[in-house]
């Protein structure tokens, strides 16, 4: 039997006729944090926005599953329904919808899909309520129009409260570190810290390390042009921080 979570097979992508994918080949195992680096231009928000359906981009070529499902055949609703969440680099703000009635659509949603029945008014509201204290997520934050007026933290600490209450298997937050100072950057990680189990797994995108020092990441992989040409354990993080990308990329043009 297959024991990856994810499992992508020479993925290749692009947007408006250019490849920016040019064959990704990436395995994460339940349980695993994975975090993906790289210079700008280096596909790792293609890469995110691939996985998750963004209609934008088109697959050219490769394989993508997802606890043995497959990830291009699916609509990205459906993708999500699966167990696959993205965190957005800059989340959008959705005037006029509430939180609450935004995330009982969203959890009701996917457990239709799953074949199960809907939760009660009561039953949600309970479990809203745990899953804000995971972030510590004003309860005024909740009840206000999806990200309207919030900060740039408190858009992030949004974002994994969502990712609180959807349980995805896979959470791939994309620069989920972009505008955070360092309080709203330890709120975040914790939160993301205290959903990690045995059974889900998480892909982290950012370019810096002092992420990675509160979410601690067991693979490292470095995208440069399209394709992961690096993967080692966190000290590759901790040694781009030192050197720098021109080591990889020197690296990587010498292969090519």
């Amino acid at each position: 039997m297959n024991d990856f979570l994810l499992e992508v097979k020479d993925l290749k992508a692009g947007i408006d006729g250019k490849e920016i994918l040019k064959g990704i080949n990436l395995t994460v195992r339940p349980g695993e944090v994975h975090a993906i680096m790289g210079p700008n231009g280096s596909g790792k928000s293609t890469f995110s926005g691939v996985l998750a359906g963004d209609p934008r981009f088109t697959v050219t070529g490769g394989e993508a599953y997802l606890n043995g499902v497959n990830l291009l055949e699916l609509s990205p609703e459906d993708r999500s329904h699966e167990g696959l969440f993205l965190s957005f680099q800059y989340p959008v703000e959705i005037p006029g919808v509430s939180m609450v009635n935004f995330m009982r659509a969203a959890i009701n949603a996917k457990r239709k899909y799953l074949g199960q029945e809907p939760l009660t008014a009561s039953e949600f509201l309970k479990l809203m309520r745990a899953k804000r204290a995971v972030v510590d997520l004003d309860n005024k934050l909740a009840s206000r129009s999806v990200n309207e007026g919030f900060s740039g933290g408190e858009k992030k600490r949004n974002e994994i409260f969502q990712m609180a209450m959807l349980e995805p298997r896979l959470s791939i937050l994309d620069e989920t570190d972009s505008g955070l100072d360092i309080d709203a950057l330890r709120v975040v990680a914790g939160g993301v810290n205290k959903l990690r189990t045995e059974q889900n797994a998480t892909i982290v995108i950012t370019h810096y390390q002092r992420l990675l020092d509160y979410i601690k990441p067991d693979v490292v992989h470095i995208l440069y042009k399209g394709r992961i040409v690096h993967t080692g354990g966190p000290e590759l993080a901790l040694e781009l921080e030192e050197r720098g990308y021109d080591w990889i990329k020197e690296e990587a043009d010498r292969k090519d």
